[in-house]
């Protein structure tokens, strides 16, 4: 794997950081929460655009987004209490082919 796709990874998970960072300042609006949400959102895009200098923008932000999606819906899942019924997991596992469909064709 080239460094450009392990930045573009990093910058997936960073961007979960940030999407945990809304939820936490929509239940609580303190500094600890902005930090988290802002920090995880400026290293995301930092990440992310050093990885568009080799991986093209299509591939690039569509693996970008379906990390921040699938991950988000997972840590709502696990930590929100959010639904897990069979056709969110289905979808999910949509997503994660199609970013790995993306990938594999780059």
């Amino acid at each position: 794997m080239s460094s450009a796709w392990g930045m573009l990874i990093a910058a997936g998970l960073l961007e979960i950081v940030g999407v945990i960072g809304i939820k936490r300042v929509a239940e609580k609006n303190n500094w600890t929460n902005n930090i988290i949400l802002i920090g995880g959102f400026i290293c995301s895009f930092q990440l992310l655009l050093g990885a568009l200098e080799t991986i093209s923008l299509s591939t690039g932000y569509a693996v970008w987004t379906g990390i921040g999606t699938v991950g988000a819906a997972v840590v709502g899942m696990l930590f929100f209490k959010e639904s897990k019924s069979l056709m969110r997991m289905v979808c999910i596992l949509g997503v994660i082919f199609c970013v790995v469909g993306l990938k594999l064709l780059e």
